[in-house]
């Protein structure tokens, strides 16, 4: 039985990343004739065509799907043995990637890693972005953790693993007053800061002041839960938030919870990748309990 070319698959696999033969024969620095030769030997060792030429454009037949899946897991793999190994030689401390979603909180973020802070043991590199830009660097093992308030769902060529890490009831937080803040009905007339509109939290909310027949008073649509925090803190308005966005402000008195909002949690996840070796610090990060990530440290 002939044994699979691996150089062979390397090349199909960039081809198949690219789209396109001369896109990738700039990239692996080859001739774009050498590369279809290439290409044409491995059809001809798997007794199957892997692309269907369209134009310029080449698309990848079912043999091809099947043959992309195997080499992204391959190539996944042996990029992992990478990381493991020379990892190691490089450095005796451990190397920690976490991304973290941008509008997501702070807080939070940190009473996560406060394990590992501080660590001479540990190396910690911290990326923050958008969701998707963040999975990208996932998926090719550039991070290791993601953390996010949505539920990330696998399918066939991303294999992901979301765990939730922690779940916090959604309150209204704004300055100390003398007056009792009057829970739904003051939703019509204190000026209010809300999620985007894109938020679930701010999906969910709108929906139960529609069923309750109540219009709220909107001042300022934030995404950015670090800046919903300090304009909670600064405009005198109230905002919706999990009150670990605003527990340093909190302790100290500066902020109040004025009400706890019924049957409304925002969820904290953390997403890996499906690995053989899951780096110990990302297992040892995730089974923390609950508490102790939505708990600030002490004064």
């Amino acid at each position: 039985m002939s044994q699979l070319n691996f150089h062979h698959l390397r090349y199909f696999w960039a081809v198949a990343k690219e789209g396109n033969l001369t896109r990738a024969a700039r990239q692996l620095h080859v001739s774009q004739s050498a590369l279809s030769a290439q290409i044409k030997q491995l059809e001809a060792q798997l007794g199957q065509p892997l692309f269907q030429r369209t134009g310029r454009t080449l698309t990848l037949t079912e043999a091809g799907q099947v043959t992309l899946a195997y080499a992204d897991s391959i190539f996944d793999t042996g990029n992992e043995l990478l990381e493991v190994l020379r990892g190691g030689m490089r450095d005796e401390r451990q190397v920690l990637r976490i991304g973290a979603v941008a509008t997501g909180s702070r807080n939070f973020q940190e009473n996560f890693i406060r394990p590992v802070l501080g660590r001479d043991d540990v190396a910690l590199e911290l990326v923050s972005g958008s969701l998707p830009e963040l999975l990208a660097r996932l998926r090719v093992h550039s991070l290791d953790l993601v953390l996010c308030n949505q539920r990330v769902h696998a399918s066939a060529t991303d294999p992901w693993r979301c765990r939730r890490i922690a779940r916090q009831q959604v309150s209204l937080v704004g300055l100390p007053s003398a007056q009792p803040f009057r829970f739904p009905d003051d939703l019509a007339t204190v000026p209010l800061l809300l999620p985007g509109r894109d938020n679930e939290l701010r999906l969910t909310f709108d929906l139960r002041c529609q069923q309750l027949g109540l219009r709220p008073r909107v001042r300022a649509e934030v995404d950015d839960m670090a800046l919903l925090r300090l304009l909670a803190r600064d405009s005198g308005s109230v905002a919706l938030m999990p009150t670990v966005v605003a527990q340093d402000e909190l302790r100290t008195g500066r902020l109040v919870e004025l009400a706890v909002v019924p049957d409304l949690y925002e969820n904290f996840y953390g997403v890996t990748v499906q690995r053989r070796f899951e780096p110990p610090l990302v297992a040892e990060l995730l089974a923390r309990p609950e508490h102790d990530v939505l708990t600030p440290p002490p004064a």
